[in-house]
């Protein structure tokens, strides 16, 4: 076999010295498929598989394969097989394109619904064209189903479907780097309420309320948000715009509602709804009433009229908040506005800590580390250890020998990476200075100073 591209020629070398090692045969498999050799890269994942015989995942890399190849009856026997173990949802997808290939439609759809129903990343709109179906039209399908079997199961049942998945976080505050003052307020106004419920209703303060993050991308308000609910050890339920908008008219807001229901009835549960000012937008910016209907709904079960929130934390972060409806900031909606900056000088060397516990490391400076990444986001500093890591796993390949992760290694990835907060920071200052009418956005003027 002849490689023309030199990282796949390292790949190989590194394979042929290393036979055995299955995630680096898996690796290149993929890196040949990635680049359209599916010829060569058959023979790795058939190399790969005698030394794995049982990884599914293989086997649906295999069977993808087969397709592109051309293979169609070797690749609908490898789904086949693993339709017989747990659910696989791209692997139903490739199974739906394999019985539409063979003319069996109705049968294609049935699995496509079902691969939508388990993982809805999936989707393939052109597929669900072909199907004669939207790919909307069937995930709203694969949701009906759902709440029909929730329907005639008995109340004493657990783990029921339903439109959003419920987890349980096993990460901690411990296990956010820095945001100390952050976290004091999430304590405040979440944690301690539930831990010392007596003292609160004394002062007839009632177990819930919203908080509002809300600052440049990247900067760790999912990952709070997580971290919140694993702090007291709570439900957690992460909502995305795809999670509630519907095409059919009243249905945006019937979802909105069963997510409610749902945090009540699982209560304490921490409701986080990211990127927010897509459901909740200023309502004198929408052209249509179905917005703005939304928008009221979401209003409703934020007031709880007619369940009572007791238990239901609401945590919703923005990169835009000038965008969001003034009526969301009223008191018992999200009466707490929290600003979350770039972590500071120490929080970026406990974020770098963190992201390289656990990897080969020697001696490394964070301190110097985090005084040279001013700006930068905590997703930002993992993209600065994953390209000194990605340069020393190419060093590797060539030398065969693994060497631990230096100061310099990072020093020489900061090169690369630029913070990505500054274009945020550039059209904040603009509503901090100019729309700033009741002090909203002191934070921000605070923190450029």
């Amino acid at each position: 076999m002849t490689i023309e591209d030199e990282s796949l020629r390292a790949l190989q070398e590194a394979v042929k010295l290393s036979p055995d090692n299955l995630p680096l045969r898996k690796h290149f498999a993929a890196s040949l498929t990635a680049r359209g050799l599916f010829v060569e890269a058959e023979k790795e994942y058939l190399a790969a598989l005698a030394l794995a015989p049982d990884d599914s995942e293989l086997k649906y890399e295999l069977a993808s394969v087969f397709y592109q190849l051309g293979k169609y009856g070797q690749s609908l026997v490898i789904v086949e097989d693993l339709a017989g173990g747990s659910p696989h949802a791209r692997a139903l997808v490739l199974h739906a394109r394999l019985l539409l290939n063979d003319g069996k439609v109705d049968q294609a759809a049935e699995k496509y619904r079902q691969a939508l129903a388990i993982d809805r990343s999936v989707t393939d709109e052109s597929l669900a064209e072909q199907l004669g179906v939207s790919a909307r039209e069937m995930l709203r399908e694969s949701y009906v189903e759902n709440r029909e079997r929730l329907a005639v199961k008995s109340a004493g049942d657990e783990d029921p479907d339903y439109l959003v998945d419920l987890e349980r976080p096993s990460i901690a505050f411990r296990d956010v780097g820095g945001m100390e003052d952050i976290k004091e307020q999430v304590r405040m106004k979440i944690i301690h309420p539930l831990n010392n419920p007596d003292i609160y209703k004394a002062y007839g303060k009632q177990i819930g309320g919203g908080i509002l993050m809300y600052g440049p991308p990247g900067c760790g308000k999912t990952h709070l948000a997580r971290a919140t609910a694993g702090e007291i050890k709570a439900g957690f339920i992460s909502v995305g715009i795809n999670d509630v908008l519907d095409m059919w008219l009243g249905n945006s807001e019937k979802n909105l509602h069963e997510i409610f229901e749902q945090a009540r009835r699982n209560s304490p549960c921490v409701l986080f709804f990211d990127e927010v000012d897509a459901l909740a937008a200023s309502r004198a910016d929408l052209r249509t009433s179905g917005g703005k209907q939304v928008i009221n709904q979401f209003l409703s079960e934020l007031d709880g009229v007619e369940t009572s929130n007791e238990g239901v934390l609401v945590l919703a972060a923005t990169n835009a908040p000038w965008h969001l409806d003034s009526a969301f900031r009223r008191p018992g909606r999200f009466d707490r506005i929290i600003f979350v900056p770039p972590p500071d000088k120490d929080a970026r060397a406990s974020i770098l800590r963190i992201m390289t516990a656990g990897k080969p490391v020697d001696k490394i400076d964070f301190e110097l580390l985090a005084k040279r990444s001013e700006k930068f986001s905590g997703a930002d500093l993992k993209n600065l250890v994953d390209v000194a890591i990605e340069a020393k796993l190419e060093s590797a390949l060539k030398t065969g020998v693994p060497e631990p992760l230096t100061t310099k290694d990072l020093e020489k990835a900061m090169k690369v990476v630029k913070p990505s907060t500054l274009e945020w920071f550039s059209t904040a200052r603009n509503y901090a200075m100019y729309a700033n009418q009741g002090g909203a956005y002191d934070d921000i003027l605070k923190y450029l100073k």
